[in-house]
């Protein structure tokens, strides 16, 4: 995105805020005017006061800058409490604007997005943004301003010193433009290692038990310093730029005023010029002084608001959640009948993940789907929900193309569990009313109850009330699981789809969550993915996948029948499991 087009965005999100932005401006242009009116008033008093000794007009030079004093007094809490609430409320939009954009990026994103790199976006970057847009934007304004005014005021009292002091002021002017253009690839750099920075200590925070558990301690202090040292080695070279140009700017305005002494007093010893006026001179460039070095500072602030900007609107500005066809249409009723019709498909950039893969399953079918790593299974069943569009070939659902159906009324009539379930940091009750806030504590109960979750939950002190760690931290692998099947149920789904669902329970409790899901799963199209024999044995139909065809399908007892992959993976995976179910089904 173009320079000028980033900040023609950023500053579009002042324009609701018409009101407070024509208060802020308004009092800052007062304030500009009666900063301009001090040494005119100086001036004054030191012509037909000092100099003509009379003590009536430095009394009331004195009056009226009191007077001016307590009036900008007024306009300046004004102007800078609007500017900082129009710098906060920019903030709040621009964040949530970027958390909306976030929430609705499609898997795809997700997959490949950094965690870390994302938060960074959402507060290092939008809070550098948000200094500029209120605070930023209105100090550069009024230091514009206040430039324009002080050179008119100087041309008033004398043309040809205008012209001498403000020739190290025009080549400070084009310094601090310079070194805008200098420092804002510089910062950018800086806010990208930032968010690579914060990716590296979100994964390692993430993965604190595991680099604890092999005291991968050291290890991960030196992956987190490399990249701190980078972060250092780019903010010290804004650092060295900085620090070689602001004395520069110094000098340019210590400059402009030795020139005016220089030329001008003189000229004042001669009567050519009024004390009073090589006064006012000498105070408009000192009045210039401060604003026009606080003008580096303000075109550093702009750079980083550019560069901060621009990674905010990389996010906001990428192609959001799979959207609706013009002429979508509702799924308001559901029966649950799913069909591929010779489905192919890619990540982005990767090859074939599945190729030509075609089945139909019969509502309240309970569909299994087996194979090795990587053979395509959580692929085949993340595409009947739309979070990924096919490369080839057709997705069904009740004989209508999912691409002709809108997205928000398809994923309704779905339930699902992935492979890692998510818990999160909040009650137990909140987390299994996820998909369904207005769930009464009964429905809650009876849902954990056919997860058979209800016995585990029961026994904390504070029951469905406790709440859990950050990611369910507080629980066990197979309580997450079992909350996480209780939270699909509660929703009621036609089409169910359990990815590796029970992949972290014991055998016992699997049998119990597949002695409940035998009655719940009635009506109900069920999809699952497995490696336990309990749950292939139930199912209708097996689909075993390998490198991302389908090589074997049917039921459990037909497939061992095959001399085939689903043989090999019961001879490794299943065996042991079924001699140890007929092992507990014989004990007396």
């Amino acid at each position: 995105m173009k320079k000028n087009l980033v900040y023609r965005r950023l500053l579009g999100y002042l324009r609701p805020y018409w009101k407070q932005l024509l208060l802020t401006y308004s009092a800052m242009l007062l304030a500009t005017g009666f900063s301009l009116v001090v040494p005119q008033i100086i001036k004054q008093a030191i012509d037909e006061g000092l100099a003509a000794g009379n003590a009536q007009a430095l009394y009331i030079a004195g009056a009226i800058i009191l007077g001016i004093a307590l009036l900008r007094g007024i306009v300046g809490y004004v102007q800078l409490f609007y500017a900082e609430w129009l710098t906060h409320r920019v903030a709040y939009d621009l964040r949530r604007h970027f958390y909306d954009a976030v929430q609705h990026l499609p898997f795809a994103f997700h997959d490949q997005a950094h965690t870390g790199d994302l938060m960074s976006r959402a507060t290092s970057d939008i809070g550098e943004t948000e200094q500029f847009v209120g605070i930023g934007l209105e100090g550069l304004i009024s230091v514009i301003l206040l430039m324009a005014g002080v050179i008119a005021a100087m041309f008033w009292e004398s043309v040809p010193l205008a012209l001498i002091a403000l020739g190290p002021l025009v080549v400070l002017i084009a310094a601090a433009v310079r070194f805008g253009n200098v420092v804002e690839p510089m910062f950018k750099r800086i806010q990208e290692q930032m968010g690579v920075l914060s990716a590296v200590m979100q994964e390692s925070m993430t993965g604190i038990h595991v680099v604890k558990a092999f005291a991968r301690e050291p290890h991960e202090l030196a992956k987190f310093d490399a990249s701190n040292a980078e972060w250092f080695e780019k903010r010290y070279g804004l650092i060295k730029t900085w620090a070689n140009n602001w004395p520069f700017f110094t000098f340019l305005v210590a400059l402009s005023i030795f020139l005016l002494l220089w030329f001008g007093g003189p000229m004042a010893l001669e009567g050519t010029i009024t004390v009073g006026a090589l006064f006012a001179l000498i105070s408009y460039v000192l009045m210039l002084g401060q604003p026009v070095q606080r003008l580096g500072f303000l075109v550093n602030l702009a750079a980083t608001a550019g560069a901060s900007s621009r990674r905010v609107f990389e996010i906001i500005d990428k192609p959001t959640e799979i959207v609706d066809s013009s002429e979508a249409e509702p799924l308001d009723d559901c029966i649950g009948a799913v069909t591929f019709e010779h489905v192919c498909f890619a990540y982005a950039g990767t090859r074939a993940v599945l190729q030509d893969i075609s089945f139909h399953v019969q509502p309240g079918q309970r569909f299994a789907l087996i194979g090795p790593t990587g053979s395509g299974k959580s692929t085949v069943t993340s595409l009947i929900p739309r979070f990924y569009d096919v490369s080839d070939g057709r997705v069904l659902i009740d004989g209508r193309d999912v691409r002709d159906l809108q997205v928000k009324s398809l994923r309704r009539h779905f339930g699902i569990v992935l492979q890692e379930p998510f818990i999160f940091s909040a009650s137990i009750a909140q987390n299994i009313a996820y998909g369904r806030a207005d769930a009464s504590l009964d429905e809650i109960i009876a849902a954990a109850k056919a997860a058979r979750a209800h016995e585990f939950i029961s026994g904390f002190t504070e029951g469905y009330e406790t709440r859990v760690g950050e990611r369910g931290v507080t629980l066990s692998g197979g309580q997450r699981q079992r909350i996480a099947i209780a939270r699909a149920l509660l929703v009621d789904p036609r089409i169910l789809i359990l990815d590796d669902s029970t992949s972290s329970v014991d055998t016992e409790t699997e049998h119990l969550i597949q002695e409940a899901l035998q009655e719940l799963m009635t009506g109900r199209t069920t999809f699952i993915i497995a490696q336990r024999l309990l749950t292939l044995k139930h199912a209708d139909c097996i689909l075993v996948l390998d490198k991302g065809r389908i090589v074997q399908r049917g039921a459990h007892a037909e497939l061992l029948a095959q001399d085939g992959l689903y043989r090999q993976i019961y001879d490794l995976q299943l065996r042991d499991q079924e001699e140890f179910t007929n092992l507990v089904e014989v004990r007396p």
